[in-house]
């Protein structure tokens, strides 16, 4: 009989999101500072030194890093060697970001789509967002946790197109999108793409790639090489850190791709803002929990 205590899903739900919140992943600080020696623009230094410090603040303060806290999002792989409750595991992250909120304290940014009511929760109808997969041969639960605040999310944009269109016209939507997205999404950030699949699997395919680790290339060499050259055209615009003008635009962009129809593919970008904010359990079922990025 599986007698394992969900509390302990939930437990470390609160905990992720507050982690998250609080403390960027050290991959996120590596490229905020291999970006800043590589910037030449004067007041795009000025910047870097702003966000720096924002950081050092909410290390010494264990604080938020920005203030927008961002809808709840949990990835969750599920081992195959353990009879996990899906459904238990599900109302647990529910309970565990609704007490983050609640007992840390933070705001709370979710709200009914007409009324606007907020219920101060981070919670509601459809949240948070929760995917699930699976992990082969392995006991544990794995749950990636990635707040996604407004800012970023506002800029989202997606389109389906046709093969006939090429390669060059998805990469010439990926560049616009994020040249007409300004300092919205407070660059310089991570660029995730989305390629392949059907319109709801391309966005999540570009929420995914946000939460890589800063600069880890995709597998596939294409896609690969696709990313370097949006990169390098990324940061060809001049937008800078937070828009102010700079040689560093974003930190990195990455594509996760799937297949598609023979008459479609669809793209879709999902832009994540410079603190770009991350925590990570692994949950076993000795009730032992491993925090990480």
């Amino acid at each position: 009989m599986n007698t394992f205590d969900y509390k302990i899903v939930e437990d470390a739900a609160k905990e992720l999101y507050i982690r998250a919140l609080c403390d960027l992943p050290p991959d996120v600080r590596a490229a905020l500072q291999r970006a800043s020696e590589k910037e030449t623009n004067p007041t795009a230094k000025e910047v870097f030194k702003a966000i720096f410090k924002t950081i050092e603040i909410a290390d010494k303060n264990r604080t938020l890093i920005c203030q927008d806290t961002g809808l709840p999002i949990y990835m969750v792989k599920i081992g195959s060697a353990f009879a996990w409750n899906g459904y238990e595991i599900k109302t647990r992250l529910r309970e565990g970001a609704k007490r983050a909120t609640q007992e840390f304290p933070f705001r709370g940014s979710s709200t009914h789509p007409l009324t606007r009511v907020n219920p101060q929760t981070s919670v509601g109808n459809g949240l948070p967002v929760i995917y699930f997969d699976y992990i082969k041969d392995a006991e544990h639960i794995d749950i990636l946790m990635a707040p996604k605040g407004s800012g970023s999310e506002n800029m989202s944009a997606m389109k389906m197109f046709y093969p006939a269109h090429g390669v060059a016209a998805l990469k010439k939507f990926v560049v616009d999108t994020v040249f007409e997205s300004g300092a919205n999404p407070c660059p310089p950030g991570i660029i995730g793409v989305g390629i392949g699949g059907t319109a709801d699997l391309v966005m999540k395919l570009a929420k995914e790639a946000i939460v890589r680790p800063v600069g880890q290339r995709n597998p596939d060499p294409e896609v690969a090489k696709m990313e370097v050259e949006l990169e390098e055209a990324i940061n060809a615009m001049g937008r800078g850190p937070m828009g102010l003008g700079g040689d560093i635009s974003t930190l990195a962009v990455h594509i996760e791709a799937a297949y598609t129809h023979i008459t479609q593919n669809p793209v879709a970008v999902n832009t994540q803002c410079w603190p770009a904010r991350r925590a990570r359990a692994k949950i076993f079922p000795d009730g032992r929990v491993e925090y990480g990025y």
